[in-house]
């Protein structure tokens, strides 16, 4: 394990922003992680783990430990007739994890490829994409709990997935992820719930054709952040009650929405956006993208202040129009290395 100082994190962040590390860490090991905690206690210095840096915005200057999970490794655990599980390292690329359980016939994440960034952080997010969760295939989590210090396994259960949700997400000090455990299965069970990804799969019902579709629609769709630095979809779809919803379709009858739990209903923010008359438009260095409304894209070596303003400002157009709060997804930190409300001035 090697401690650097002054390290640019700017290679480190899908978008792309200027931000300097006061220190840094690269994590290969279960034993890196006690290691680097036991530096980060000697100096007197907040944590930061990085992981694939698809979903935080990040500060100039951070006078913090930052450690970056490269953990790799995908293991058979245990199978049985209908069933395989799988541990995976946290520093895993998670697009390349998906593809090879596609490739080794292990059926239930085809919805969820080409997300960005690494299995490690799967779990936080609880990542989702066209009806699929990661939640609904993740056994168990492994971590380093810095409450009790020591290595802990979280069962799925109690983790408290939801949407974009979980214990990870309370807790953020408490856990640093090693290892994620997945159930998959051996059977394709194809989720098709979303009407253009439906059209797209057609009469090919195969995990690799829905799979392929999946990236399709999302490169499509989605701009690549080496081309348009971004952290992918912005803000978290509403959900909002169904007396709320009946009352917008009124004047909005269009408005596409997702019947959900507990009476309530998501609404798609892109729409939203889109509605608002921010698709395309851009405030300075920074824009939500032209094809994809729910992007928020770096024109111009934004600095963070420039995200920020962009954002605000979407959100208050939005709400303006329908009375409804965006809520961004990506992690907001301060200079000192900790998670700071999107309503706070860090």
């Amino acid at each position: 394990m090697h401690i650097q100082t002054q390290v640019q994190l700017k290679p480190f962040n899908t978008l792309s922003l200027d931000a300097v590390a006061s220190h840094y860490v690269r994590i290969q090991s279960v034993a890196d992680i006690q290691s680097a905690l036991d530096f980060a206690a000697a100096e007197n210095l907040n944590v930061l783990v990085l992981s694939g840096g698809s979903n935080m915005l990040l500060p100039e200057q951070i006078h913090a430990l930052v450690m970056h999970m490269d953990i790799q490794g995908i293991e058979r655990i245990s199978e049985d007739a209908d069933t395989c599980t799988i541990r995976v390292g946290a520093g895993q690329v998670w697009h390349d994890f998906v593809l090879w359980t596609t490739k080794h016939n292990l059926f239930g994440l085809q919805n969820l490829a080409l997300i960005p960034g690494l299995v490690g952080a799967s779990p936080v997010q609880n990542i989702g994409a066209y009806g699929v969760e990661a939640g609904e295939f993740i056994e168990s989590v492994q971590v380093y709990d810095r409450q009790i210090a020591q290595n802990i396994s979280i069962a799925a259960q109690d983790c408290h997935f939801s949407y974009r949700h979980s214990i990870f997400k309370d807790e953020p000090e408490r856990y640093v992820i090693s290892h994620v455990t997945f159930k998959l299965l051996k059977q394709p069970d194809l989720k098709l719930n979303y009407g253009d990804l439906k059209a797209a799969v057609g009469a090919d019902l195969t995990a690799e054709n829905l799979q392929n579709q999946v990236i399709h629609i999302r490169q499509t769709k989605l701009p690549d952040p080496k081309d348009y630095p971004n952290v992918g979809s912005f803000f978290k779809n509403p959900v909002i009650s169904q007396q709320a919803f009946d009352q917008i379709a009124q004047q909005f009858p269009n408005l596409p929405h997702y019947p959900q739990p507990n009476n309530e209903v998501k609404l798609a923010a892109g729409w939203l956006i889109d509605q608002a008359g921010w698709k395309g438009k851009t405030l300075g260095a920074v824009g939500m993208f032209h094809k994809q409304a729910l992007v928020l894209v770096n024109y111009q070596q934004a600095s963070l202040q420039d995200v920020r303003a962009t954002y605000k400002a979407v959100q208050h157009d939005v709400f303006q129009k329908f009375n409804i709060e965006l809520h961004p997804e990506p992690v907001l930190f301060d200079t000192q290395g900790l998670i700071c409300s999107h309503q706070d001035e860090c």
